[in-house]
């Protein structure tokens, strides 16, 4: 009994060492990923320097909640962060465009740009997320609460 016991605890370290390390590996490629993305972004942050900081802070917000999520991968806990990444996303979206109209001031022009149109799309397709993360958490709940045949 107690071997037994001793058994399921080291497999319980075993499967969350995988999930840690599978967690980690990603988090790190989609971290270097965007490292790699703002090498070739600089000219664009010399122009707008607040541009910079929003998109690092998505990016180790949207980190944080990819390898919570990966961490509880198989519970339900995993399905929620992913509805929780989903609105996120679009929450963003809304913040950091100022609800679709973006001004800029240069030395003696001022520049508006209404992105109301393109927010309006990408807040549907982030939406179609939200609805693929409740229809994964529906299903999760829906297979866990059919009884098993002997």
């Amino acid at each position: 009994m107690l071997h037994e016991t001793k058994k399921d605890t080291q497999d319980c370290y075993r499967k969350f060492v995988f999930k840690a390390a599978k967690a980690t590996i990603k988090g790190s490629l989609f971290y270097g990923a965007y490292f790699l993305l703002t090498q070739y972004m600089a000219p664009i942050f010399t122009l707008l320097p607040t541009f910079q900081q929003s998109i690092e802070t998505f990016m180790i917000a949207y980190t944080v909640l990819l390898v919570a999520g990966e961490l509880t991968w198989g519970t339900m806990y995993h399905h929620f962060l992913n509805v929780a990444k989903a609105l996120f996303v679009v929450g963003y979206l809304i913040l950091s465009m100022n609800s679709g109209i973006i001004e800029y001031n240069l030395s003696s022009i001022r520049v508006t740009v209404d992105f109301r149109l393109i927010l309006t799309s990408a807040i549907l397709l982030s939406m179609l997320g939200v609805a693929k993360a409740v229809l994964q958490t529906v299903s999760y709940v829906s297979e866990r609460a059919e009884p098993t045949a002997l």
